[in-house]
């Protein structure tokens, strides 16, 4: 079965072509990134006839368009807005149509994608339906061991057998495609999918299954991805041709595949979260994802009848009524459906989220407590602990002569860039590379091709001690920016600097852990600051899952269907998966109560008993953390729950404030704001608190919640606050919550007073955090809510 697809996706002429002309392997690099989230966002390409891809939002009205109508129909409304289709013809006489209009949608926005003039545009902004319009966006995407580390265990009670592992779930992954013949997509033991699903498979039977139910294309308008296979036939709609998709849908679903592993190493039985739930691809990238095409894809599984929705891509921050995920996941929540969004791979700067709408679940990325390991000792004896995917056999290193080319080369060397190392003499050497600008892997082969026998790379001050298992092509050990520092000052102050690495294989229980990513994007969030994201982080460093290429074989090292990579795309189908068994074991939660259930029972310490490190081992705050790491057998019994019903999402978007226009855009039917009461995001039902305290209100605020009792009997609760700094004090009323049935639910306000300040006003915001916390009689539960004060 390996070879089958192997040759279907890519052939071993094109390998060496991407080899030949680029130097390094392009291969190994893609196949063991992080896939970045850009800092900017770039607009669909315009032609050289003006046209550029608008998507448009109309109202609709009882003498234009209804729920009711077919797809024919709504089609042929959508046209009615836009010119004619363009007929040409061929010398031959063979006629082709061009249509202006690129997706229609019908389920979570009515509206359509066209490619038009400015001048078009202005003429349907005149028409009485017309409510919204913008340009499409071109957004960036963003396992053996994570089900363990989790408390996820096989065959034994607990969180998957209570939960069923997920079955009669579906979850909807928008992402790159998928391969559908990989093992974690087969469907031994699997259920035939709901009778509710509605769905189709754009794959030749018998591709998709009981466990692959569904997959389609919307690459639409530019250059999809095709690869010719060597029978010469094209491979078109939703075959994953990066390798992202797959990943992240068996992350979230992937079926138990046993003797998993990369190059010999991670090795196990590789499972999704949910490993019993179906899955359904829809493809809405190739290396870019286009607005467009996300809310096709949205509109789609929403149809379809999908209960999750995994989405590990997303752009910078903007107004949620100009932002199309935003959009469509609004529709896909009023119809039940729970979402969970990529944090954003921006960090670890502040104010760099992605997907910061409240009704999504943002999630950032941290590691786990799993090391595939190298450690290099210098001549002085003194060790370093690093990583390294590839672990040779029998490798017995001499201590070898150490190089920085830094420290004696030309611009570019310290990061071993293509033609950095010309006129340095490497031969025989370990070399010492700074990570940045290219891929690890990439360093590697300009390594090796300079005749260097080894390689360490010193993490970027920004990856901190975050160390990446990758796929080398020489004895190599990534060490910390820390090491980094002290192997630099080692080799400049040593006449004849040495050093050997060497190979440990994979050890478990690595402390501490989990740690936030240095590349997690971080808060506040820019588009609404009074909602704490992101809002929960899970594994999402060094992640094992299904892969459609081989990793190619270094040092004698079986190549795999399987791959290790990192981003907040791989904590994400993380979360997707576990809020899966959420779904099972609790089929009437709201996608509300399935996210207060995961954050609120989050933790936030470590293995080795203090707080969540970041990157740089310091304490991560919540703008890092938001509630906290996922404990998925926790979340199933979380005592309190905060929901959130659309209509509190609508009069939230008011008081943001947003027009009721922009509203409008947003929730796809006609909003008047002036007959709405207003919700500010302090004081959305949400299980986080982000208070602000100044001047202007006397230093002092009062916001309230409601809970929900979802327990069994009847249960007290009793408040306890960790008061954030910059507070003179916080109280609750009441202290104490009772009920004595599922479903009751309580109120509870709570009031911070800040300490004034004697000087005059900061033209700055400073940031403390503290905790509120609901604990039941019995001492069974723990409801935890994290605070962020502002004060100015």
């Amino acid at each position: 079965m390996e070879g089958s697809y192997k040759f279907k996706l890519m052939s071993i002429s094109f390998f060496l072509f991407l080899f030949l002309s680029a130097y390094v392997s392009p291969a190994i690099a893609r196949k063991n990134r992080i896939v970045p989230l850009s800092s900017h966002n770039k607009t669909s390409s315009s032609s050289s006839s003006g046209l550029q891809t608008y998507i448009v939002r109309l109202q609709r009205s009882s003498s234009t368009a209804s729920s009711s109508k077919d797809e024919d129909d709504w089609v042929e409304w959508y046209k009615s807005f836009l010119p004619a289709d363009t007929v040409t013809t061929n010398e031959e006489g063979k006629s082709t149509t061009s249509s202006r209009l690129v997706h229609a949608y019908k389920k979570v926005v009515t509206g359509f994608a066209a490619r038009l003039t400015e001048a078009e545009l202005a003429q349907i902004k005149e028409k009485d339906e017309f409510l919204h319009a913008f340009p499409d966006r071109l957004l960036p995407l963003q396992t053996t061991h994570t089900s363990d580390f989790l408390g996820l265990h096989r065959g034994t009670a607990g969180f998957w057998s209570d939960s069923n592992y997920g079955k009669g779930v579906i979850i909807g992954v928008l992402d790159t495609g998928i391969l559908p013949d990989h093992p974690s997509f087969g469907d031994a033991g699997m259920p035939p999918p709901p009778s509710k699903w509605k769905g189709v498979c754009e794959f030749n039977a018998p591709s998709c299954n009981n466990k692959l139910i569904g997959a389609r294309n919307f690459v639409k308008g530019r250059a999809a991805a095709m690869e010719a296979s060597d029978d010469g036939l094209a491979l078109l709609g939703p075959y994953d041709h990066d390798g992202h998709g797959t990943h992240t849908a068996s992350t979230a679903a992937g079926a138990f595949v046993e003797n998993a592993n990369v190059a010999g190493q991670a090795n196990g039985t590789a499972s999704g979260m949910a490993p019993l739930a179906h899955v359904a691809i829809y493809k809405v990238c190739d290396d870019k994802c286009a607005d467009s095409d996300i809310l096709a894809g949205l509109d789609a599984a929403v149809s379809d009848g999908v209960d999750i929705l995994s989405l590990s891509l997303g752009g910078s921050s903007i107004e949620f009524y100009n932002d199309a995920t935003a959009i469509g996941t609004f529709g896909a929540i009023e119809n039940g459906i729970f979402v969970s969004c990529a944090a954003g791979n921006d960090g670890p700067s502040w104010k760099t989220l992605s997907n910061e709408a409240p009704w999504m679940l943002t999630v950032g990325a941290s590691t786990t407590d799993r090391s595939i390991r190298s450690t290099v000792q210098l001549g002085s004896g003194v060790d370093f602990v690093g990583e390294s995917l590839v672990q040779p056999s029998n490798y017995a290193s001499p201590k070898l002569p150490l190089i920085y080319p830094g420290f004696a080369g030309s611009s570019g060397s310290a990061l071993c860039l293509n033609g950095s190392l010309r006129g340095l003499d490497v031969k025989g050497m370990i070399v010492l590379c700074d990570e940045g600008e290219i891929s690890r892997v990439a360093k590697g082969w300009i390594v090796k091709s300079a005749g260097g026998a080894g390689m360490i790379i010193a993490s970027a001050k920004s990856s901190g001690y975050i160390l990446r298992d990758d796929v080398h092509v020489l004895p190599t050990s990534h060490v910390s920016y820390s090491d980094g520092l002290t192997i630099k000052s080692y080799i400049n102050g040593t006449t004849s600097p040495t050093a050997s690495i060497s190979f440990e294989g994979t050890v478990l229980g690595t402390s501490p852990a989990p740690m936030v990513a240095g590349f997690s994007s971080r808060g506040p969030n820019q588009a609404d600051p009074s909602i704490l994201k992101p809002d929960i982080i899970g594994p999402g460093v060094n992640i094992l899952a299904a892969w459609p290429f081989q990793v190619e074989a270094t040092n004698n090292v079986a190549s795999s269907t399987f791959n290790i990579i990192s981003g907040t795309s791989m904590s994400t189908p993380h979360l997707s998966g576990i809020a899966a068994l959420l779904k099972s074991s609790h089929p009437a939660w709201s996608p509300a109560m399935i996210k207060s259930a995961m954050m609120t029972t989050a933790y936030l310490n470590a293995n080795h008993g203090d707080f969540i490190p970041d990157q740089a081992m310091k304490r991560a705050d919540f703008f890092a953390t938001g509630a906290g790491h996922v404990n998925a057998s926790r979340a199933n019994n979380p005592g309190l729950v905060y929901d959130i019903a659309s209509d509190d999402y609508i009069a939230y978007l008011c008081g943001i404030p947003y027009t009721s226009a922009q509203v409008s855009t947003i929730v796809g039917r006609r909003v008047t704001c002036s007959g709405i009461a207003p919700i500010n995001g302090t004081n959305l039902n949400y299980p986080s608190f982000v208070v602000f305290l100044s001047a202007t209100n006397g230093y002092t605020a009062s916001v309230s919640r409601t809970v929900t009792y979802v327990g069994a009997g009847s249960r007290n609760y009793t408040v306890q606050v960790a008061y954030p700094a910059g507070t003179s004090s916080v109280t609750v009323k009441p202290t104490t919550l009772s009920f004595t049935k599922v479903d009751e639910k309580a109120e509870y306000t709570v009031t911070f007073f800040g300490r004034v300040s004697s000087g005059s006003a900061s033209s700055s915001t400073s940031y403390s955090e503290g905790y509120l916390t609901w604990s039941s009689d019995d001492e069974s539960t723990d409801v935890n809510s994290p605070i962020m004060v502002a004060i100015r």
